[in-house]
């Protein structure tokens, strides 16, 4: 049986969040106890009489390998209730989605994570909601967007442009409003920014990416504080059938004791790369705030714990070009995904569903653990080949 937060002894409540990684999700320490959490695979469990809100009576509502992670996840992101985990990140999404009601008015960065915006374009062409769509580097534009809306998404960094959000005053003017507020923090991970602090009242991951961090798991899950927003996340996730399986619950919660170290390095990499990345001939524009010269550098240093690891960057050379190079990369993977341990490539405008105010070169670039200097060459050699 694994310790729930409640049961957490004060003196490991205080735990700092790179402590919480390792010794979260543990079994309660009792003689001969395994160190480790075993899967539970079952789709039933036993029990008679009427049923109480706290029994497990089946399958799709709980399982204690899900809860797991769901306490880990909670302590990461000083949330005072377990959170949810989901099948995929998108199924977390669409259940906080839920939450706006019908015909409501939803309050979005332009540049999000290309299923967010998909998935809200589809509920805005069935009618269900409508969406204004800002830049929510622009703290004006955005605060001025709320008057009227009831809910607002934010990302920051944004994917895949890097742009950074003002958090706490746009959660504050949410608050202000009566605005529900979620904020996806996939990139920055709780070790880096946790919204729940700043007054968000939702906050959302793809475990996928950071969290679970090796690229072989799907997961979502979405953390509250909120009694009422948690009974109506967990009731969405039971109805429509977005649990997840216990074997990847299992192995995202392997893959996130070796989070802080997986971020610091990639952070650190991510920092050299983006340096140098700005100084070599054939790179246009470098999209990173650990930059001083980035636009958000200032205000990531204000309202973020580090820089992340994705770097975002418009080489010269037409498309073409740009794909040439992108195929000549040997130590990079191109492929679509980050925050796990190998480095990633992609051409973000490859997908037709990207907005067009992401320039038709950029590339995104999730760094990985590897040695930087195996990195950096196999990037100025392929980016070298460019005619510029």
């Amino acid at each position: 049986m694994t310790a729930r937060p409640e049961d957490i002894p004060a003196h490991d409540a205080d735990l700092r969040p790179d402590t919480v990684v390792v010794a979260g999700g543990r079994p309660a320490p009792e003689h001969d106890a395994p160190v480790g959490p075993s899967i539970v695979l079952t789709s039933t469990y036993r029990g008679s009489g009427e049923l109480r809100d706290a029994d497990r009576a089946y399958g799709r509502f709980s399982n204690p390998t899900w809860e797991d992670v769901e306490d880990v996840l909670a302590r990461l992101e000083r949330a005072e209730l377990p959170g949810l985990l989901y099948a995929s990140g998108l199924a977390a999404i669409a259940s906080v989605l839920s939450l706006v009601p019908a015909g409501g008015r939803l309050v979005l960065p332009r540049h999000s994570y290309q299923g967010s915006l998909a998935l809200a374009s589809d509920l805005e062409a069935r009618g269900l909601l409508s969406v204004t769509t800002v830049d929510v580097a622009d703290t004006e534009q955005t605060v001025a967007a709320l008057e009227g809306a009831d809910a607002l998404w934010l990302e920051s960094p944004t994917n895949p442009m890097l742009e950074v959000a003002d958090v706490p005053a746009l959660l504050a003017a949410a608050r202000e409003r009566g605005v529900l507020s979620c904020v996806d923090n996939t990139f920055a991970t709780p070790l880096v920014q946790r919204p729940l602090e700043h007054g968000a009242d939702v906050v959302v991951h793809s475990v996928t990416k950071y969290l679970a961090g090796h690229s072989d798991v799907v997961l979502g899950a979405a953390v509250t504080s909120d009694p009422e927003l948690r009974g109506r996340l967990k009731k969405h996730r039971s109805l429509h059938g977005a649990i997840p399986g216990p074997f990847e619950a299992w192995l995202a919660l392997r893959g996130m004791r070796t989070l802080a170290l997986r971020v610091e390095r990639s952070t650190t990499t991510a920092g050299e790369l983006a340096r140098r990345l700005a100084e070599h001939p054939a790179v246009r524009e470098v999209r990173y705030p650990g930059l001083p010269e980035d636009p958000g550098h200032a205000r990531a240093a204000a309202q973020m714990d580090g820089f992340g690891s994705v770097v975002a960057i418009v080489p010269a050379g037409d498309v073409g070009a740009v794909e040439a190079a992108v195929d000549a990369l040997r130590l990079w993977t191109p492929a679509t995904s980050l925050g796990g341990v190998e480095s990633l490539v992609e051409r973000r405008r490859r997908h037709h569903e990207e907005p067009h105010s992401v320039p038709e070169t950029l590339l995104r670039l999730s760094v990985g653990i590897e040695n930087v200097e195996d990195l950096w060459a196999d990037l100025d050699r392929a980016l070298s080949g460019i005619d510029r």
